[in-house]
């Protein structure tokens, strides 16, 4: 089985994840961890599982992962189970009320992104899973990379 984690990265704090998930899959699974931009369209031959991740910008993923999401030819993931993660400040901490309105209103990358991956012919594996950052930039909250292992864990059971 073949499994591909893609991620983008402002800060390192999307990055971490996406290795923390790629190590937990591990075997039996091939698995390859790719930065978005660096992902060639051979990568998603043969897959069993896709998944993708990005840090959360202006309540979406970052244009280098829509990009890539727009690229993946319609039903090209048929047969193919797809997971999507995103790094998040959470609502409470947003630095004002109106920020925190918008959060509950306009929502996280990780939906979006898995609501493109089903729309490209994918089978969700799991709900969407947002990992904690502490500021604007990170670090990752303590047990964020725990907790994405076993995210991980349980994709890997479900396929």
């Amino acid at each position: 089985m073949k499994a591909l984690v893609v991620y983008d990265s402002f800060y390192g704090n999307t990055e971490k994840v996406a290795q923390a998930i790629g190590a937990a899959l591990g075997a039996p699974m091939e698995v390859v961890v790719r930065r978005v931009g660096d992902v060639a369209a051979g990568d998603l031959a043969e897959l069993a599982l896709l998944a993708v991740g990005s840090p959360t910008r202006a309540f979406r993923p970052t244009p280098a992962i829509n990009y890539f999401l727009a690229g993946i030819p319609a039903g090209a993931l048929a047969g193919v189970k797809v997971a999507a993660f995103d790094t998040r400040l959470p609502a409470e901490e947003a630095p004002s009320p109106i920020l925190r309105f918008l959060v509950k209103l306009l929502g996280y990358a990780g939906p979006a992104i898995a609501k493109k991956l089903v729309a490209k012919g994918g089978a969700l594996a799991l709900a969407p899973e947002g990992f904690y950052v502490t500021g604007t930039q990170g670090p990752l909250r303590e047990g964020e990379l725990e907790r994405a292992a076993e995210w991980a864990q349980k994709i890997a059971a479900s396929l």
